[in-house]
């Protein structure tokens, strides 16, 4: 019998220590640790430094040298409105594909050649022009 009065005395002494603690749960406004470390920050799609060297040899026939545009040949990124409603994702499609003059929404009447008639560029050395273009706007 003393033994079962220890037993009950020891259980009923943890619960209540247990309920002055929280039970070893956080309080309600504690913090909400992460359970899952976090991810680094995003690295810049692309590097515009190389973006504009290739944009010199590739873009710049059509869309000029600081990307004013040619009058019949290539619009101007300095005051596109199309260039910053696209993601770096839409555009770097859209360069893989180009534009022909089948397309409504070509208003040069001038066919734009995938990957600005360069077939040998890859996808990071686009994502560089891109990088390069946004700086272009205005």
């Amino acid at each position: 019998m003393r033994r079962n009065l220890f037993v009950l005395t020891l259980l009923a002494a943890v619960l209540i220590v247990l309920a002055a603690c929280g039970g070893g749960s956080q309080p309600a406004d504690a913090p909400v640790q992460p359970t899952v470390a976090p991810t680094q920050p995003p690295v810049a799609a692309g590097d515009s430094a190389k973006g504009k060297d290739l944009f010199a040899g590739t873009c710049s026939a059509c869309h000029g040298p600081s990307g004013e545009g040619v009058t019949g040949l290539g619009k101007p990124f300095t005051t596109s409105d199309f260039v910053p409603s696209q993601s770096d994702e839409q555009l770097l499609a859209f360069l893989k594909v180009g534009r022909p003059t089948s397309d409504p929404a070509n208003t040069t009447g001038v066919d734009m050649p995938p990957k600005g008639g360069n077939p040998a560029l890859t996808d990071e050395q686009l994502m560089d022009i891109i990088a390069y273009i946004r700086t272009l706007h205005q």
